[in-house]
């Protein structure tokens, strides 16, 4: 087990592998993991598409933006973030302010074939979920990107050896080595 200091979120779109590689980061470091759409189920009782539905995707970032500033004040966690948590500037501040941010960035294909079957997607279940995705791509790479203090790119990678690359590339970062 890899001993790393501070926090690390993970930050990309629906189906970049968020969940997926934030588990196995978070085995290979001794930390906790939480995934904020699951920890708002959890507080909530419902699913995220029903929040969706019957709240709008307005109310839905409220509770997103409430539970991302509860969880970044915790030590030593792996945190996975909803697609969209950066649209809100004082998400990106308070991911920034609390922690390493790790964007994982996968090509289309990728990602459409990652959600395709997904019906816990509420932005994907439309006619053209490729468009869709290709918009919000457009839309959140620049937010991604400013927050971000390491990009990885998850396309058609093992999650072990994507998770190997990433623990390398957190321990060349400064104030990283040892807790």
């Amino acid at each position: 087990m890899e001993k790393l200091a501070g926090n690390f979120f993970l930050v990309g779109l629906m189906g970049s592998g968020k969940t997926t590689v934030g588990r196995a980061l978070a085995r290979r470091t001794g930390k906790t993991f939480y995934d904020s759409d699951q920890e708002i189920e959890a507080r909530t009782g419902v699913r995220v598409a029903t929040i969706f539905d019957i709240e709008g995707e307005q109310r839905f970032r409220n509770r997103e933006t409430s539970v991302i500033a509860d969880l970044v004040r915790q030590d030593n966690i792996v945190l996975a973030t909803g697609g969209g948590a950066i649209l809100r500037p004082e998400n990106r501040r308070q991911l920034a302010g609390h922690g390493t941010v790790i964007y994982l960035r996968a090509a289309i294909d990728d990602l459409l074939a990652r959600t395709q079957h997904d019906k816990n997607r509420p932005l994907l279940q439309i006619a053209n979920p490729r468009a869709k995705l290709e918009s919000l791509f457009l839309e959140r790479d620049p937010l991604y990107r400013e927050v971000a203090d390491i990009i990885v790119d998850t396309t058609q990678q093992n999650v072990n050896l994507l998770v190997a690359r990433l623990i390398d590339q957190l321990l060349a970062l400064p104030g990283h080595q040892g807790s």
